[in-house]
């Protein structure tokens, strides 16, 4: 990642705005998230299934918006899914699209809320992802959850999110599989961003919180992917980080999603059911 580290300020700013490549228009995305989480949300309730929003040490946030499918004979798998948004928009709100498919499979859906930037740090966020998903863990029994089958979802600085998390995690709480989308996994190149308004990041947090910089042995199996209309640096992050999963023994496949942006890829993030390597996860 050293080369990526290197590059001009003006460099930095224009390979780090994920609308870059699709002419700035990304507000479109944004409403697509709104409008498409709602009708997620009447399309499971059409299917029996039913919403919560799931709180965790004892305050507003972090805080889960769980969806569960019609009661079963037996625990059931979950899909928990961390948004994206720069660490400083959006919500679980607006992150329920794949809750249809999810119940169409008899699995539940849980979309995690998180405190923004600058509201609070990045580490501050990790931190709460981190007792969002050891409180899930926790209450998975009284929720009917199966955690042996859970996949953990990132996106954009979600994947982040979820590494960091996990990583923080004892192995017995840990996702069985990680689904890691568009991510950043180096997060010195943000630092003479705009991005970094919000985040107030400098070089030794930057460091802290960038998962590629972490031991990564012991996480479990992972897929990476990214659209084909992105960014040099994104896909680079994400080629480079498969590559430092697989260097630690964790099993890893990447690839690029085609005709998909830096938006719009997290549309297809239910394809996980199709993927090798989570069919054992049913």
């Amino acid at each position: 990642m050293s080369n990526l580290s290197a590059l001009s300020p003006a460099e930095a700013e224009r390979e780090y705005t994920p609308s870059a490549c699709i002419g700035g228009q990304w507000q479109p995305f944004l409403q697509a998230y709104v409008d498409r989480s709602a009708q997620a949300r009447r399309d499971t309730l059409a299917l029996g299934a039913r919403w919560q929003r799931l709180a965790v040490g004892g305050t507003a946030l972090p805080a889960l918006e769980l969806c569960l499918p019609p009661p079963a004979a037996q625990p059931v798998p979950v899909l928990v899914f961390i948004h994206g948004g720069y660490w400083q928009e959006l919500s679980a709100e607006h992150s329920l699209f794949a809750a249809t498919a999810c119940v169409q499979q008899g699995w539940a859906f849980a979309a995690l809320d998180y405190t923004l930037c600058p509201a609070t740090t990045v580490a501050g966020i990790v931190d709460q992802c981190r007792a969002a998903l050891a409180g899930l863990h926790a209450q998975a029994p009284a929720q009917g959850l199966d955690m042996r089958r859970c996949v953990l979802a990132g996106h954009s600085a979600g994947a982040q999110l979820a590494v960091m998390a996990t990583l923080g995690l004892p192995a017995a709480q840990r996702a069985a599989a990680l689904w890691l989308v568009s991510g950043v996994y180096w997060l010195q190149p943000l630092l003479p961003t705009r991005v970094n308004q919000a985040l107030g990041l400098d070089g030794p947090e930057a460091r802290a919180q960038s998962p590629g910089l972490q031991p990564l042995a012991g996480l479990p199996p992972t897929q990476v992917c990214w659209g084909e209309v992105e960014t040099s640096a994104f896909k680079q992050q994400g080629r480079a980080f498969a590559k430092a999963l697989q260097a630690a023994g964790v099993p890893a496949r990447c690839f690029e999603v085609a005709q998909r942006n830096h938006f719009d890829v997290v549309m297809d993030l239910t394809s996980v059911f199709d993927k090798p390597g989570f069919q054992k996860l049913e």
